[in-house]
């Protein structure tokens, strides 16, 4: 694995969708024994900043994968390719 899986968070939301859109993103993760890191955005706004300059819009919210700069998805994305079976593909980056 040449690049290494990276979930965007924030600890600190009072949105109620966001705080359950990381948990099960986080339980996906966990299940399928896919390791990662979390980088929680509300420690830095600089973190803020990458996360919205590697996904290519300046008003992306957490939680958001990558696979080195390559944006991986939302939880809408992981939670289709659970569905579709292509987790695995989606997480390599093969999307």
């Amino acid at each position: 694995m040449s690049d290494s899986l990276k979930m965007y968070m924030t600890s600190v939301t009072s949105s109620r969708e966001t705080k359950a859109h990381q948990a099960e993103m986080t339980r996906i993760l966990d299940t399928c024994g896919q390791p990662y890191e979390t980088v929680d955005i509300s420690v830095d706004s600089n973190l803020r900043a990458e996360m919205r300059d590697k996904a290519g819009n300046p008003s992306a919210l957490p939680p958001l994968l990558f696979r080195g700069n390559k944006l991986i998805g939302g939880i809408d994305e992981l939670t289709s390719a659970v569905e579709d079976s292509k987790l695995e593909e989606l997480l390599q980056g093969k999307n």
